[in-house]
């Protein structure tokens, strides 16, 4: 069973950071995948903060994070990361992540899991 459990969300200052996890069990990050960013605020549309996806090294960055937010994985530890900089109080959000794996895995492709999420708050 394909399980995703994110972490590392808190109450930030603006221009503060914080780190992102996305511990994934059930797959192994030795084989393709792609692992997406996903963030909702109150009222809004869901967005695609970012995407990456191996063994290519793909990346994607919506531009509304762009040169803020970094986006890696570590196969040994089977975790995707989000390093995010500069924070905004308009990057407050609940902020989850998805993958997909196997062959056919991209960034450009729906997902086929996602974890339940972790809040960041941003105050002005």
């Amino acid at each position: 069973e394909v399980q995703l459990v994110e972490s590392g969300g808190d109450l930030v200052q603006t221009g503060g950071s914080l780190r992102l996890s996305c511990a994934a069990s059930g797959f192994t990050f030795d084989d393709y995948y792609a692992i997406g960013w996903f963030r909702q605020a109150p009222g809004k549309q869901r967005e695609e903060v970012s995407c990456i996806s191996m063994p290519d090294g793909m990346t994607y960055y919506a531009n509304s994070v762009k040169g803020r937010f970094t986006i890696s994985s570590d196969n040994a530890e089977n975790t995707a990361y989000l390093q995010m900089n500069s924070l905004k109080p308009e990057d407050t959000a609940l902020y989850y992540c998805a993958a997909n794996y196997g062959a056919g895995s991209s960034c450009l492709r729906g997902y086929d899991y996602w974890g339940q999420g972790t809040q960041v708050t941003v105050s002005s």
